[in-house]
């Protein structure tokens, strides 16, 4: 049971863990922060938290944990803030999707590193804000675990407790491999499908272009209704990883154009049914989560 959990940023992440938490009987009191006076009204009014935090002391005292369900870019500033108020026992945690930049920035904000534990639930929508938060959004979901060098057992099973508390699976990377596998498998998509419908947007026929799309169109770029300023963050904050993807990807990208441009159906087909092999396995794997 976590007696008081602290959380900032109630929204789809922040809110869906509260929600999970309270479901399991995992936690008494839940105090949540937010930019968003209307959105942290909402929280409160739907039960996801039971008190809206004004004064960042009183909150914090006696907490057992606090969560930064935060994008990655606001996350420092939060560190700074709470840092001097934080007891030796509570527990910090976060779900950002970038760790060596976080970790880093809780080391220089926080007194008792022992107690960050470095977290990323691999769960989530294109839809944002605590009223798409729900019960359910961790089961059978990845929940990767970085834990550093620093970091106490004790934290760490508190952690681990509360994530497995909402149906989520554990798995543990290094911070240096997430950020380079996450480039490749997450942060990379993500670019592609803001890339391409800002491509479109762009054009002078858009209008038509758009009129004439279609689930094609659509499926490739769901995740471009994702928040701007949230994966803004995230491509700066693991801008050498990404870099290196995007050129990977470029050359892919040139290897297919040289084919189309010399007429080899052959090597185009090669790609095309290797990938639809590869996404195949992958889904019958348990991919399509």
């Amino acid at each position: 049971m976590i007696k008081k959990l602290v959380i900032f940023g109630v929204g789809l992440i922040g809110g869906s863990f509260a929600l999970a938490l309270k479901e399991a009987r995992g936690v008494r009191v839940v105090v949540g922060f937010g930019r968003n006076p209307s959105n942290l009204k909402s929280a409160l009014a739907a039960g996801v938290i039971d008190e809206i935090g004004a004064d960042v002391p009183a909150a914090l005292a006696g907490a057992d944990m606090v969560l930064l369900a935060l994008p990655v870019g606001q996350i420092e500033p939060v560190l700074r803030k709470i840092g001097p108020w934080l007891a030796d026992s509570t527990v910090v945690t976060d779900t950002g999707s970038t760790k060596t930049n976080i970790i880093a920035t809780a080391f220089e904000h926080l007194t008792h590193k022992q107690q960050f534990v470095p977290a990323h639930p691999i769960a989530g929508a294109e839809l944002s804000g605590v009223n798409a938060a729900r019960a359910n959004l961790f089961q059978e979901k990845k929940i990767i675990l970085t834990p550093t060098q620093e970091t106490s057992p004790a934290a760490s099973a508190l952690v681990v407790g509360a994530w497995q508390a909402c149906g989520g699976k554990i798995s543990y990377l290094s911070a240096t491999e997430h950020d380079a596998l996450f480039a490749a498998v997450s942060h990379l998509p993500h670019v592609l499908a803001f890339a391409l419908v800002d491509y479109i947007a762009g054009r002078e026929d858009a209008a038509v272009l758009f009129d004439f799309a279609a689930g094609g169109f659509r499926d490739f770029t769901r995740i471009a209704s994702s928040n701007p300023e949230m994966w803004r963050d995230i491509c700066l904050a693991n801008k050498a990883s990404l870099l290196a993807e995007l050129s990977a990807y470029a050359d892919c990208l040139t290897h297919i154009q040289s084919a189309l441009a010399a007429g080899d159906g052959a090597a185009l087909l090669k790609i095309f049914s290797n990938s639809r092999a590869a996404r195949n396995k992958w889904l019958q794997g348990g991919g399509s989560d």
